[in-house]
């Protein structure tokens, strides 16, 4: 039972060292090819193999059980580890929108537009909250919704009432 419980701390200690050094020990496994052979699946794979073992014997169960236990083991917590290993790894981080990325989208006016100057609008887009300066072509008060129309520099648009913020044309 030592030996399985000396295989199972073995395995936490290559994991707990690639949860510290992150990328650092990726290239120990380099000639290996693909995620299944990262040191989270290979540290996974064997603290499992380890601890299965030492479970299985504390059981009761024979040596031959007590290895393809852990082996079992190994091999379930090894593809628990891969599969995280990916979600973490590919889970994307979108940019930050830029002005070219609001171009017909809503706004609302949070400091009044003058015709002959700049005030600034609130888009947002894709659960980023975005500010820029805006010029329109009649004077609209903060709280106005707005159509961002034009885009005049990365930090400027231009925009127009929608059809709801319109005055009235008595």
């Amino acid at each position: 039972m030592t030996a399985y419980l000396v295989i199972g701390v073995v395995g936490l200690v290559v994991l707990a060292v690639s949860l510290v050094a992150g990328d650092l020990l990726e290239g120990v496994l380099d000639g290996l090819s693909g995620d299944w052979f990262s040191t989270e699946v290979v540290g996974s794979f064997v603290a499992a193999l380890g601890f299965g073992g030492a479970a299985a014997l504390a059981a009761g169960a024979p040596d031959p059980v007590a290895l393809v236990t852990g082996l079992v083991a190994g091999v379930v917590f090894g593809a628990l580890g891969w599969g995280l290993t990916r979600v973490v790894r590919g889970g994307a981080t979108d940019e930050v929108p830029a002005a070219d990325d609001v171009l017909g989208h809503d706004a609302v006016v949070v400091s009044a537009v003058p015709v002959d100057g700049f005030g600034a609008v609130r888009v947002v887009l894709g659960g980023h909250t975005l500010r820029f300066n805006a010029r329109a072509e009649l004077p609209l008060d903060a709280g106005t919704q707005v159509h961002v129309t034009e885009v005049l520099s990365p930090t400027a648009l231009r925009v127009a009432p929608t059809w709801s913020a319109l005055p009235p044309t008595d």
